[in-house]
């Protein structure tokens, strides 16, 4: 018999334009389809993850906070990947949707910080033994772009920890992470966001332009190496994936390759 066919990931965007950059690269390599959703723009999102094999929450320009009902629903549809025990992974605003499904405050820097950019992280005492698990040590800087933070949530373990926004990476059982950073960027990203969002660039707290590309330069390599690490410890954490390939939802966008 062959090896089984791996399932699916759920990618859910938050962009018309949004990829899911070096994070769905390293996907499709280990064989995953993605089936790429944008409940704002009216996808629905799966009532049951037992036909995938993980889900991903990106990020965006909005905030877990805001009134939409999408946000609410979305936030709401977290806690089918939780209780199904399957991997989730929230990044930046995935993150902090994660952190107030299980009651967590999502709120910006009382001294009206951002941070935009490549800026330090810290692991924990936890995120240290988590790095044994993983076999690959912490980047020592990430690129982040937000300016809103995140409490780490009730149940919840920090693993990182920033300066001004010390919340920067959690984890919930075994298999939900949320991180408030951005590993998946990849360099044609970061000259777009840098590019069509350049006013943000001036807030208090943000880097200019050229230290996002030679942050890029000098701290890329150890995200990478950490990334691909983590990511098989994630699709290794939750449920066992079925043996063969099912057939798609109606409705769902299934993508072998970005």
């Amino acid at each position: 018999m062959g090896a089984a066919t791996p399932l699916p990931v759920l990618i859910v965007l938050h962009q018309e334009h949004s990829t899911p950059g070096r994070v769905g690269r390293l996907l499709v390599e280990r064989g995953h389809p993605l089936d790429i959703r944008r409940p704002r723009f009216g996808d629905p999102l799966p009532q049951t993850l037992a036909l995938h094999a993980g889900a991903v929450v990106f990020g965006g320009p909005m905030s877990a906070n805001d009134p939409d009902d999408w946000v609410k629903r979305e936030i709401d549809w977290i806690g089918v990947a939780l209780d199904e025990k399957k991997p989730l992974l929230g990044l930046c605003l995935g993150a902090q949707m994660l952190a107030k499904h299980l009651g967590g405050r999502i709120d910006p820097h009382p001294s009206g910080l951002a941070e935009i950019g490549y800026y330090p992280l810290k692991p924990t005492a936890t995120g240290r033994r988590f790095a044994s698990e993983t076999g690959a040590p912490w980047p020592s800087h990430v690129y982040q772009w937000h300016r809103e933070g995140l409490d780490c949530p009730p149940g919840g373990e920090l693993l990182a920890e920033g300066a001004d926004f010390p919340n920067q990476a959690f984890r919930v059982g075994p298999a939900a992470f949320g991180l408030q950073f951005h590993p998946e960027v990849t360099h044609a990203m970061i000259y777009r966001w840098t590019t069509r969002a350049s006013e943000r660039l001036g807030l208090p707290g943000a880097q200019a332009a050229h230290l996002h590309h030679r942050g890029r330069f000098m701290y890329d390599p150890d995200v990478a190496l950490w990334l691909d690490a983590f990511l098989d410890h994630w699709l290794a954490a939750g449920a066992p994936q079925a043996r063969s390939q099912p057939v798609a939802e109606p409705g769902s966008a299934c993508a072998p390759a970005i």
